[in-house]
């Protein structure tokens, strides 16, 4: 990691923590000797970074501080560089756009050198000769999803069954090139996953839900949980 880039993690770690962190707890953070977060943390003060603490004691931000915007790592615009081209390929056509055009909005703000290593990162999502495009409800569902707004749809299930249901969709997830909606199925009173591409029919309803704390989405993902 370059120097320039660890000052900066450095900040916004102290920045989340909200109180003091000692040399040894930044160093493991940042994977390197203690001996070199001294270094750093002298140099910050330096600098005029609003820092206060001694070594062997801790290091806290005193007031509010903020790193220049759209300040990113190399490492960070390769992963934002794959992000946005992977969203482009797995979405339906509003989500490919929507990230098209936060691409040119991120490029607009950042530095010229930067700003060129996103556009030309050597890094890229394609779509293979075999996979399928994104499923045409996906769009209408990830705006259920967005206004709470209750789902029915005309399932079919993998044995071939078909059914119709009144869910209310709670998360999107991928799997490769498949989409799956996490929902809380009223037929069902219980948590279900439908895949979007056997999805037959859908219409979104006016009609909105509030889900309690077991029909969450967290809930559900704690199911899960190690």
């Amino acid at each position: 990691m370059r120097p320039a880039d660890r000052l900066f993690r450095i900040i916004q770690l102290l920045r989340s923590k909200g109180g003091a962190m000692t040399a040894a707890a930044i160093a493991e953070a940042m994977e390197v000797a203690p001996r070199t977060i001294y270094r750093d943390m002298m140099h910050l003060m330096v600098s005029g970074a609003p820092i206060e603490g001694e070594r062997g004691v801790g290091y806290m931000l005193r007031e509010a501080f903020d790193a220049p915007p759209l300040t990113f790592t190399f490492e960070q615009l390769e992963a934002l560089a794959f992000g946005l081209r992977a969203v482009d390929m797995l979405g339906d056509p509003r989500l490919g756009q929507a990230a098209r055009e936060a691409r040119d909005k991120i490029v607009a703000m950042l530095p010229s050198g930067h700003a060129k290593r996103l556009v030309s990162m050597p890094i890229h999502a394609f779509r293979a000769a075999a996979q399928p495009e994104p499923p045409a409800c996906l769009g209408d569902v990830r705006a259920a999803l967005a206004g709470r707004r209750k789902l029915s749809i005309a399932y079919v299930a993998l044995p071939g069954a078909r059914s119709q249901r009144l869910v209310w969709p709670l998360g999107l997830s991928a799997f490769g090139a498949i989409w799956v909606m996490t929902a809380w199925c009223e037929m069902r009173q219980a948590f279900r996953d439908f895949r979007l591409d056997r999805i037959e029919v859908w219409t979104v309803l006016a009609e909105r839900f509030d889900p309690e704390p077991h029909q969450s989405f967290e809930t559900y993902l704690d199911q899960f949980a190690g």
